[in-house]
């Protein structure tokens, strides 16, 4: 994809270390556990290496594709354990996609009816994520409140990224008012939260209109690129998200195709932002998961590094 001034642009290439921590107060015979921690293979993303270190040592550990076409992998410890530790290491290259102003100026309106009623494999494909999942139910009041973005006739895309300010701007970021079962509504009626949260929040929003859209997780780069390059003279770029795994989400406009959407960070997901997984929620596309017998009380910490290399 060329730049401004219509060079290439080169891929940002970078490295992930994603570590999390069990820590038990009593000892765990036996775990099961499911990840999604591998990156997806994108036309503007491509994944270089990928590596998974447990500790202890897992029984076996498989992989497959889920329905949502992610990785997903499988593994069980057999061992008397206190601590678990999961590291999942990566490199990717990432290349810009394209600007949302390039989106076109198709109205809202015509997305909605086209979501629900062309016969395309695409549009088919999309109509799922406007139905409600297990994090993410419609709501009248979601849809009043997003009527403000999405006025009649207004543009798609515009629409979209206007919601995406509002929420924002109108919303605090605070790890400490909600976990990850905290219903959207909640969030909605205190206006706090972390980036699960306000993915979820506007994911509510634009189904509550009949729009299709898809939580996507992943990681964040907090450094600024220069010119669409690891340059020099790259420094923070003050986004929120980096230090765990991330999640925005990624709206349908027909024709337009997906657009991946950041409200914790107020814009278009770029070439900071490394895709994992993508689903219906949360729920379908959590980095780990899983069961234990014993274990007592227990704790979990998580550390992320994103380190550009190129």
């Amino acid at each position: 994809m060329p730049d401004q001034n219509g060079s290439p642009v080169q891929p940002v290439r970078y490295d992930v270390r994603h570590t999390t921590t069990y820590s038990y107060s009593q000892p765990v015979p036996v775990c099961h556990n499911e990840i999604h921690l591998v990156p997806r293979e994108l036309p503007r993303q491509r994944l270089l290496a990928a590596a998974l270190h447990v500790d202890p040592l897992p029984a076996g550990v498989s992989t497959s594709t889920d329905y949502f076409g992610n990785q997903v992998g499988y593994f069980s410890v057999e061992e008397g354990h206190d601590r678990l530790v999961v590291t999942a290491t990566s490199s990717v290259a990432v290349t810009p996609p394209p600007s949302w102003q390039e989106c076109g100026s198709t109205p809202w309106e015509a997305v909605r009816d086209g979501a629900a009623t062309t016969p395309t494999t695409a549009a088919t494909a999309a109509r799922e994520f406007v139905l409600d999942s297990p994090f993410v139910r419609s709501a009248p009041q979601l849809a009043d409140w997003a009527r403000q973005s999405f006025t009649p006739g207004r543009p798609w895309a515009d629409a979209v990224m206007d919601l995406t300010r509002r929420i924002h701007r109108d919303f605090v970021y605070d790890p400490t008012a909600t976990t990850t079962s905290t219903p959207v509504e909640e969030v909605f009626a205190h206006r706090r939260g972390v980036c699960q949260d306000f993915a979820h929040l506007q994911i509510a929003c634009l189904r509550s209109l009949g729009l299709p859209a898809r939580y996507v997780s992943g990681y964040l780069c907090n450094e600024r690129l220069v010119h669409g390059t690891a340059g020099a003279g790259a420094n923070d770029a003050g986004m929120v998200g980096a230090d765990a795994s991330h999640a925005w989400l990624a709206a349908w406009g027909g024709p337009a195709g997906w657009l991946d959407v950041d409200p914790t960070n107020d814009c278009q997901a770029g070439l900071l932002h490394i895709t994992v997984a993508w689903g219906r929620d949360y729920a379908d596309v959590s980095p780990i998961k899983g069961v234990c017998v014993g274990g007592g009380r227990h704790s979990m910490e998580v550390a992320v590094h994103v380190t550009r290399t190129a």
